[in-house]
């Protein structure tokens, strides 16, 4: 079995306090987060939020996914770009929806192919398979 570890500190009240995550590979090394960077400021100069570290991981999970689902029909992606958009309702504090756009530059591909590939792969995303069916995912995939 494979662990992953991360950590969190939290000082003060909701509204005015402020924390810290760390990762234990050291991608996140006392990365601020507070109210603010949570719930009000979408800009990200002050620091991360939790749901923000969630797209990020869902985005680079799901373009793994279609990669190796790719290969598994023998091709290889030149490049692949994932966006994820998480939406939060403010009033409950819940996720409700995750749209993943996926942009892939994949040498002798159909569009249609493309298509059925980013949709498999979805079966394969270790956060997608978390996720479901709790939360809303969507799929909007393009090939250039």
């Amino acid at each position: 079995m494979l662990k992953r570890r991360a950590s969190a500190v939290w000082k003060g009240g909701l509204q005015d306090g402020t924390g810290t995550m760390s990762s234990f590979s050291g991608a996140l090394s006392n990365t601020p987060y507070s109210f603010k960077t949570r719930l009000v400021s979408e800009d990200g100069k002050a620091g991360t939020n939790p749901e923000e570290l969630l797209a990020a991981a869902h985005a680079g999970c799901y373009g793994m996914a279609v990669s190796a689902t790719m290969g598994q029909s023998g091709f290889t992606p030149d490049e692949l770009s994932v966006n994820a958009t998480l939406t939060l309702d403010t009033d409950t504090l819940t996720i409700t929806a995750i749209e993943l756009q996926i942009t892939g530059k994949v040498p002798g591909m159909s569009a249609d192919q493309f298509d059925k590939v980013a949709e498999d792969a979805a079966k394969m995303c270790v956060i997608s398979r978390a996720l479901n069916p709790s939360i809303q995912v969507t799929k909007v995939a393009t090939l250039q």
